[in-house]
């Protein structure tokens, strides 16, 4: 009996400590993916299962459970997430104590230098009732996996935007003259002759004999018209005649200034294209009916009678239409020859105020021959055409490649200054926010450049900094470089990844490093080593990374 009552009491006692006390949670309790942990867009993302055994939570126990990475140098906690005992009576995951149970907990931190090689611990605050209960911290993954982060770094030896200059060596211009006849008449009046565009014409023709290295004659066309009344047979005559009487000026003119080129001459017996578009501009009355008039007949002489049966209007049409196309147009086809290379750099050496700025863009982004060169050039430019944010930006742009963002900031600042929605400046900027891993910033940027030169470039960084490999290669499509090859490489295309990183024309120590990424995730372990030391060789800092990254975990075992 007395035994009996010893057991009794024995099992009050286990029972009394089962309720009074909280097992402490292992490593097992815990499954996280990715594992390793993988770089997200800037972040540190993670989903976590929580697996609670039977009889492990205390009936009247609150657990908060906290994510915490922790680094060399460093740590960032996530969001903490709370289980709770069936008999608590709070608003968080209830774990049965006989059943055990199951939670699904988020865990996301800001990505930075160091968490390479980390570990994702479980630090733990539990109370059951009002006691608190020491609990161990427990390792449950580990990390980070973070090839992504590295577009941030290839971005640095991309292509960047390159404002273009409108530059054109040979510009082809008119010049047209216009002399207008009295009805039934082909003969050029003296009032005719004196007009503004008639002079304007003989002056071209002037100047083309005078300067004949930069204005090239081509032709001149003449173009001669009668008005659309009366017959159709009188007035083929009479434009034909009109078109001859015109082109005899015009071979005059051209005999007393030394001149030769072809002269086209065409007539038009009844404008009645003419006829439409003067009237549709009118406030003639009844200006619909006369146009609809012109949609339903195609028989000009049926047009003519049903036109003169609007009585109405017909005496303004006499007046202030049909005399206008009673004319002949002469137009002189000349090209206009700009500045040799050799007569620009002369300039560009000499007295740049001189030349446009559209030449010493030009000469910048063409004729140049080393970044000192064009870095001169462009701050002439600016000097010279301060209005202009071309040379800002290319100025920035040229920064950008010799590394020195602080100076690339300032003159992209002042592109944008002057032209707030310019392409190329903003979408340099953006490249700069994702070397910066300021990607929210970046696609701001970016979104306003979509007429720049790289703009599906710099799309394709945004794509890859925002986890959206197989786009980011779509974009990167045109482009060989080491943030094309890294897509690829993020997108497990692997083939094509080899390939571009095969077609880089000046690899550097990313180039290599990439390389060894793809043989690492191809299990080539003799190329894997082969390209961290050609990557070290040509880039040291990289030594570190090699030495922590999760890519290489099983090579840096050895």
């Amino acid at each position: 009996m007395k035994k009996i009552l010893w057991m009794s009491a024995a099992s009050v006692m286990v029972l009394l400590t089962g309720c009074s006390k909280q097992k402490a949670f292992v490593s097992d309790n815990f499954a996280v993916s990715p594992t390793p942990l993988e770089y997200m867009a800037g972040e540190v993302p993670a989903t976590i299962s929580i697996n609670v055994p039977a009889k492990l939570m205390n009936k009247k126990a609150v657990v908060e459970c906290t994510p915490v990475l922790k680094w060399d140098g460093g740590a960032s906690a996530g969001d903490p997430f709370t289980l709770q005992g069936e008999k608590v009576e709070a608003n968080n995951a209830i774990i049965s104590y006989k059943n055990g149970g199951h939670a699904t907990m988020r865990f996301s931190v800001p990505f930075v230098d160091g968490m390479e090689k980390s570990d994702l611990m479980m630090q733990f605050n539990a109370k059951v009732g009002k006691k608190t209960v020491k609990m161990p911290t427990v390792k449950i993954g580990y990390g980070t996996q973070c090839t992504p982060a590295l577009i941030t770094k290839t971005a640095k030896t991309a292509n960047f935007g390159v404002a273009p200059d409108n530059f054109q060596r040979v510009i082809s211009q008119k010049q047209e003259a216009a002399v207008k006849f009295l009805i039934g008449q082909a003969n050029l009046r003296g009032s005719e002759l004196n007009s503004k565009t008639v002079q304007d014409f003989i002056t071209t023709l002037k100047n083309i004999k005078t300067d004949e290295q930069s204005l090239v004659l081509n032709n001149i066309e003449v173009s001669a018209y009668a008005s659309p009344d009366g017959a159709y047979a009188v007035n083929e005559r009479l434009a034909e005649k009109r078109g001859a009487v015109s082109e005899g000026y015009v071979n005059q003119q051209l005999k007393q200034n030394q001149l030769a080129t072809n002269v086209d001459t065409k007539y038009t017996a009844e404008d009645w294209e003419g006829f439409q578009a003067l009237v549709s501009q009118s406030n003639l009355q009844d200006k619909d009916i006369i146009l609809r008039v012109l949609s339903m007949y195609q028989d000009p002489e049926q047009r003519e009678r049903e036109i003169r049966n609007v009585a109405v209007v017909y005496k303004e049409l006499a007046d202030a239409v049909l005399p206008e196309l009673r004319r002949a147009r002469m137009v002189i086809n000349y090209d206009v020859i700009g500045r040799s290379d050799d007569a620009i750099m002369q300039l560009v050496n000499g007295d740049a105020s001189k030349l446009s700025v559209e030449e010493l863009i030009y000469a910048a982004n063409t004729l140049s021959t080393s970044d000192a060169q064009k870095e001169s050039i462009l701050k002439k430019t600016v000097s010279l055409f301060p209005n202009d944010y071309r040379a800002y930006n290319n100025l920035g742009e040229l920064a950008m490649r010799k590394g020195d963002t602080e100076t690339a900031q300032a003159y992209l600042r002042q592109a944008l200054g002057i032209n707030a929605n310019a392409a190329e400046p903003n979408v340099n900027l953006g490249m700069l926010a994702i070397q910066n891993g300021q990607f929210q910033d970046a696609e701001l940027f970016i979104s306003k450049g979509v007429n720049a030169n790289n703009f599906d470039e710099a799309t394709g960084h945004l794509y890859v900094a925002q986890g959206k490999y197989s786009q980011a290669s779509a974009k990167f499509a045109n482009s060989a470089n080491n943030s094309a090859a890294l897509s690829h490489i993020l997108s497990q295309d692997y083939a094509d990844a080899l390939k571009i990183l095969g077609n880089i024309k000046n690899p550097d120590g990313m180039t290599y490093y990439l390389r060894a990424i793809l043989a690492a995730r191809m299990e080539d372990k003799s190329e894997v080593k082969d390209n961290i030391a050609k990557a070290i060789a040509l880039d040291p800092s990289l030594t570190k990374r090699a030495a922590n990254d999760a890519e290489f975990s099983d090579y840096n075992k050895e």
